[in-house]
């Protein structure tokens, strides 16, 4: 019997409260790989492990002002794998920080509040859907 590949999601924050309560949130779903990073630098590193998905701070401060922030680790992923969904975090309710967020080529942005885990719980669902209907066309339009 084939054993099921698990769904690897890399959550870069800065905060280390927020990635323990991610990696706790997400880690209960056995379906799930969940690797946690504090820098956008770091998260780099270890693009080559190929993510099914990221989800992703907006800001990224940490104690070193000289670190890569949210949009520009985000513009840094896509040019490396323009494929894989970032998902972008903010604490920041505006319309127009997630505008900005979809401009640079983000999947979605969650507001971290009370209902931020429920949001990305529906927004990882969607990209994993997504990407098996994705497979299923391929592999149909590979028989014909």
């Amino acid at each position: 019997m084939k054993k099921k590949n698990k769904t690897v999601i890399f959550c870069v924050d800065d905060d280390l409260l927020f990635l323990k309560l991610f990696e706790a949130e997400f880690i209960k779903d056995k379906g799930f790989k969940i690797v946690t990073f504090s820098s956008g630098e770091s998260c780099i590193e270890n693009l080559s492990l190929r993510p099914d998905l990221i989800v992703l701070d907006y800001f990224l401060e940490g104690l070193n002002d000289e670190v890569m922030n949210g949009l520009k680790t985000l513009d840094t992923i896509k040019s490396l794998y323009h494929e894989i969904p970032v998902i972008m975090l903010s604490s920041q309710d505006s319309i127009e920080v997630a505008v900005n967020c979809m401009h640079h080529e983000a999947y979605d942005y969650v507001v971290k509040n009370e209902t931020a885990f429920l949001r990305l719980r529906k927004t990882i669902s969607s990209i994993l859907l997504f990407r098996k209907m994705e497979a299923q066309i391929k592999k149909y339009g590979d028989i014909g």
